[in-house]
């Protein structure tokens, strides 16, 4: 059989355009796949978060007094950090501060196939981290060390990358970009930048699974500030987080009470669109502040603080951010209790003494600043109302979050300390209240919940 050239010509341009439309095809459903990448379901997503301490069998007290030393070495080294990184900017050297370690962790899996780990939850830095092979350190893990040899979605980031640019401290070599992030109390991850897919959920039924995502894969950890996970997620305002990844505008989380076996949660995405079932329920709200030299945080504005209905006498600048970025007031679900700058917690400290009517203990077996006896066959007690003046709203606090009582050692004490700088709300304060961070409107929301029913 013989063909024309005419023909043959014609033919020729016939598969051209269908390669063409095929090459055209592909690539917009490539940019529509990464368009997805990142992205979450319209439903969202939510995790389970369980305390430190959740396994142990120890009373409410018990716990109380263990976050308490965790939260003070917490708050030595966010003072610490702030100080450091104040004098750094006279010297023009980046000095990164980053909370490290927390009191909630989650439940995740990386890679394909997915590899189930812990890690901590941190409002307080940005950075997600688990620890990989081949290990120089690693500290020890309840879950098998994460292989990126073993994961066929894993993939090393260049230093080109818009995620390498934010890393504090980071090198390019032939690896791509290496990092260096170090915490407070000098724990640290090293290793290399790279893009996973990340597994979220419980249950097969709510799993939902992030292409893309940017962790560091630590081949170099030092300290023992992580020993409870086996790395961490940053929740934090900068774009290395996992809220900042996920493009999303709001998170919302809900911490259980301190001695309730019950998870707290996590919310992302649709989720978090919080609104009250009722109209006696009230949705507190007031602005987010930024801190430019500390831009991680999330900082609120205080105003005062009342016990009853006495508003303590403490001046306006107390709770302030300074123009060099010291002091202010956070908020974090990693510090246990409440700490308020020192002359602002003596006046509460000789309120509560005047109101409570009870004697004060100075025995310091509560191990925290300040206690009282209780009446002997004591079953319940009258504790006076404690309410945060934030911008914009009355924060009413519960007396289960800043009035602990045992009765084993007779002791009723107030969860809440005293600090020199930076200002922390703490996690105590927060059970029972979904906190709802909107990073549009740039607003923190709490709406009283029953966190162990969600």
């Amino acid at each position: 059989m013989t063909v024309s050239l005419h023909s043959y010509r014609c033919l020729i341009l016939l598969v051209i355009v269908l390669i063409t439309t095929l090459f055209i095809d592909t690539l917009a459903l490539s940019r529509r796949a990464l368009q997805k990448s990142n992205e979450l379901p319209s439903n969202g997503f939510k995790v389970k978060l369980n305390h430190v301490d959740h396994v142990k069998n120890l009373t409410r007290f018990e716990r109380l007094r263990r976050g308490v030393a965790r939260g003070k070495n917490r708050l030595h080294r966010l003072n610490a950090m702030v100080l450091a990184a104040n004098a750094a900017v006279g010297e023009q050297v980046q000095a990164p501060v980053v909370a490290g370690n927390g009191e909630f962790l989650m439940k995740l899996a990386i890679g394909t196939p997915p590899k189930s780990f812990s890690a901590i939850m941190d409002t307080g830095s940005d950075l997600i981290w688990t620890q990989c092979k081949p290990c120089q350190q690693c500290f020890d893990q309840a879950t098998p060390i994460f292989d990126p040899k073993a994961s066929s979605s894993f993939s090393k980031i260049s230093c080109s990358s818009e995620l390498c640019g934010p890393l504090p401290t980071s090198t390019c070599s032939s690896d791509g970009c290496e990092y260096l992030y170090t915490y407070g109390d000098s724990s640290s991850t090293q290793g290399v930048l790279a893009l996973e897919t990340f597994t979220f959920g419980d249950s097969s039924d709510d799993q939902v699974s992030i292409t893309g995502l940017g962790f560091g894969c630590g081949d170099d950890n030092e300290g023992d500030g992580f020993s409870q996970g086996a790395g961490l997620v940053g929740l934090g305002r900068g774009p290395l987080s996992l809220v900042s990844q996920l493009k999303e505008q709001k998170f919302a989380y809900c911490l259980t009470a301190i001695d309730d076996s019950k998870p707290s949660s996590l919310l992302l995405g649709s989720l978090a669109n919080i609104k009250p079932k009722t109209t006696k329920d009230e949705m507190k709200t007031t602005p987010l502040i930024r801190n430019p030299s500390q831009p991680s945080f999330y900082y609120l504005s205080l105003q005062g603080i009342s016990v009853g209905s006495t508003q303590l006498s403490i001046p306006k600048t107390t709770f302030e951010l300074h123009d060099d970025g010291s002091g202010g007031v956070i908020i974090d679900s990693g510090t246990t209790i409440t700490y308020i700058e020192n002359t602002a917690f003596t006046l509460l400290k000789n309120e509560f003494i005047a109101q409570m009517n009870l004697p004060v203990d100075d025995s310091g077996t509560g191990g925290l600043d300040l206690c009282f006896n209780l009446p002997a066959e004591a079953t319940q007690v009258e504790v006076p109302k404690l309410t945060f003046h934030f911008e914009g709203a009355d924060l009413e606090l519960p007396g289960e979050n800043y009035m602990i009582g045992d009765s084993r050692t007779g002791l009723i004490c107030l969860a809440i300390g005293s600090s020199r700088g930076m200002s922390i709300f703490g996690n105590l304060q927060q059970q029972n209240f979904m906190v709802v961070h909107d990073l549009q409107e740039e607003t923190l929301s709490f709406l009283p919940t029953q966190c162990d029913s969600i």
